[in-house]
């Protein structure tokens, strides 16, 4: 299985966090339906050319969090999150978001109402 997961050397942000925030999206908005099997450790390391043991605390940040559950000798599988906790799981990394927002946005001094209008403009175009 292929995930849809791209990473980027050029990022800021450490490979192992830019792959558990895609998979964790994946999982969240129901992409990847609960006991799907993924990838093994080896191979998703193998498809995104990284260590394997990036791929290591990735799958066990997920585990942790109960996104993931392995079986020994069988893989790692999508775990079954509740419609309530996926909703929470999901208000939290858009929250996230909003916060780093907010943060750019004081430090190169936009003001509210700049704020507002820039958010009015991409909610205009945004369809999910």
């Amino acid at each position: 299985m292929r995930l849809p997961i791209a990473i980027s050397e050029q990022s800021a942000e450490p490979l192992y966090y830019q792959i558990e925030v895609q998979l964790r999206a994946l999982i969240i908005s129901g992409s990847l339906q609960a006991g799907t099997l993924l990838p093994s450790i080896r191979e998703l390391a193998s498809q995104l050319k990284c260590s394997v043991i990036t791929i290591k605390r990735v799958y066990s940040d997920l585990e942790a969090e109960g996104l993931l559950r392995t079986k020994q000798g069988t893989g790692t599988y999508v775990s079954h999150v509740e419609k309530e906790s996926r909703e929470e799981q999901k208000h939290s990394v858009v929250n996230e978001a909003i916060d780093q927002l907010l943060e750019a946005a004081e430090r190169v001094q936009c003001t509210k109402q700049e704020l507002e209008m820039l958010l009015k403009e991409k909610l205009q175009h945004y369809e999910p």
